[in-house]
């Protein structure tokens, strides 16, 4: 009888420790995750710069989404680092979180390979990683969140080498070198315009993404190719500049690619440039948020999840426009978000 007794006790305990260990790998679905930090988490946003426009539209979109968290009673607090574009410094500024205990770091990363060996530190001590726009190299994070950048260089040489025709002479405007989302923008229009070999680059320029000095590196490229016939912009800021170059020179403007930002938006509109753009969405941040919050509760989220890229033409122009007013008149007008948009994202296979 007591054998019997102590066989179903035995029983019952395995039946729990098994229910216990289900419940224990359900909390700790996601990659880096382990099932033992609660709520309300602490999030770090590792922010490799913090001047562009675009970076602080995506930080607000973090704080939007950390004070909704904050009142479901899912986050405490958001710890905010300015690596100012170092990437040195941004390594030292993780290990600051990883020493300090947050729960999830949110990055965009300051190079593709340099924070490798702390992001696995991170991943090991079970604090969620979301990467986002810029990515790292290494697969030791809980998601990577992103648009598809060579995509994105493809479809504007495309829509480029469209508009001038099959030829032309053209400059091409990059982000800064170094930068994932620049560097595979840049990829991705290579194999399109080796395809076309009757489209010759001039010049080609790598800038920050601010109308600056993107206007003043046209500017200079102006004086040396009195003949250019198309720009192949890879970024917004880059775009703007462009066109405010050509203005101050005098010149006729020529088909151009480029991004959401507000001012190229509305300079296309003013001008009736030819033009197209797509955008990389500012909810990005908000998104990334979302997501380490989901697998900190222990939800599984896929190792990547990847943003379309919606097309800006003539026919949707306005709608964009529309929004204006409620964008910096040097941000990037996004479209809207909600949660629902989220779950729709994760869901995706």
């Amino acid at each position: 009888m007591m054998k019997s007794s102590l066989s179903a006790v035995s029983a019952i305990c395995l039946g729990l420790f098994a229910l216990i260990g289900t419940a224990s790998e359900a909390a700790a679905a996601a990659k880096c995750m382990k099932g033992d930090r609660k709520p309300p988490f602490t999030i770090g946003w590792a922010d490799i710069y913090s001047v562009p426009t675009w970076m602080k539209e995506t930080q607000g979109t973090i704080e939007k989404e950390v004070d909704e968290l904050k009142k479901q009673g899912l986050v405490s607090k958001l710890v905010v680092t300015d690596a100012r574009g170092d990437a040195n410094t941004q390594i030292q500024q993780i290990q600051s979180m990883i020493d300090s205990n947050v729960d999830a770091i949110i990055l965009i990363a300051g190079s593709s390979s340099a924070p490798g060996r702390v992001i696995a530190d991170a991943c090991a001590k079970g604090i969620a990683v979301i990467n986002f726009d810029s990515l790292v190299d290494t697969d030791q994070v809980t998601a990577k969140i992103n648009t598809d950048s060579e995509q994105w260089g493809a479809s504007a040489a495309k829509f480029l080498i469209d508009a001038i025709g099959g030829k032309g002479k053209i400059l091409v405007l990059n982000g800064p070198a170094g930068i994932s989302v620049s560097d595979d923008r840049r990829k991705g229009a290579e194999p399109v315009l080796k395809a076309n070999p009757n489209v010759t680059i001039l010049a080609e320029t790598n800038t920050a993404y601010n109308v600056a000095p993107a206007q003043e590196a046209v500017t200079n490229l102006l004086f040396a190719h009195p003949d250019i016939e198309g720009i192949l912009s890879l970024g917004g800021a880059l775009s703007a500049g462009s066109v405010l170059a050509f203005d101050k020179q005098g010149r006729t403007q020529v088909p151009i690619t480029g991004e959401n930002a507000r001012q190229f938006l509305e300079l296309w509109k003013a001008k009736n440039l030819k033009a197209w753009a797509t955008m990389q969405p500012n909810w990005l941040g908000a998104f990334a948020t979302y997501v380490a919050v989901q697998a900190l509760t222990g939800k599984d989220v896929p190792a990547f999840v990847k943003i379309p890229l919606p097309i800006i033409d003539n026919s949707n122009l306005d709608q964009y426009l529309a929004k204006a007013k409620d964008f910096p008149a040097d941000g990037y007008i996004y479209s809207p978000y909600d949660q629902k948009l989220f779950d729709e994202l994760l869901a995706q296979k």
